[in-house]
């Protein structure tokens, strides 16, 4: 029997895999042993990150570059408070990320922003107070209702 479904590793397609790399290090994730000139991987509190060529990327999954407009999908950076959500967006700008939305009060009760990497993949940097993350920077979406 198959294993139930487990988000292991993320793949981002960017225009330039070392200056993508440097972008990643720069918010203190390490490449790991197993990168190369073509892929670079890093290991995180969650799922491995990869960084591939775009143009690979799309051939390797058989569909076109060529793509452009909002994809559809975000990913998340989860905090444990709305200063460390503002600490990571200053470290992003400053690693040459763009600021799409200045972190706030959100509708669901958190505090977040937007910034967009080296090439326009969106990173929502949040704080839920709902969700906690662990001393490992893990996130939990609770299992329970609260009370």
């Amino acid at each position: 029997m198959t294993p139930p479904l487990t988000l292991s590793l993320v793949t981002l397609g960017v225009a330039d895999v070392a200056r993508a790399t440097a972008f990643y290090e720069a918010l203190g994730l390490t490449r790991a042993a197993a990168s190369s000139d073509a892929v670079s991987f890093f290991n995180t509190g969650g799922p491995v990150l990869a960084l591939y060529g775009r143009d690979a990327l799309a051939e390797d999954a058989r569909v076109s570059a060529a793509g452009s407009g909002f994809p559809g999908v975000t990913l998340a950076w989860n905090l444990g408070s709305p200063a460390e959500v503002d600490e990571a967006m200053i470290r992003c700008a400053a690693a040459g990320g763009a600021l799409v939305k200045p972190a706030c009060k959100a509708f669901w009760g958190g505090y977040s922003g937007y910034i967009a990497d080296l090439d326009g993949h969106l990173w929502e940097i949040a704080h839920n107070p709902g969700f906690p993350v662990d001393a490992a920077g893990r996130l939990r979406a609770p299992e329970k209702p609260e009370g």
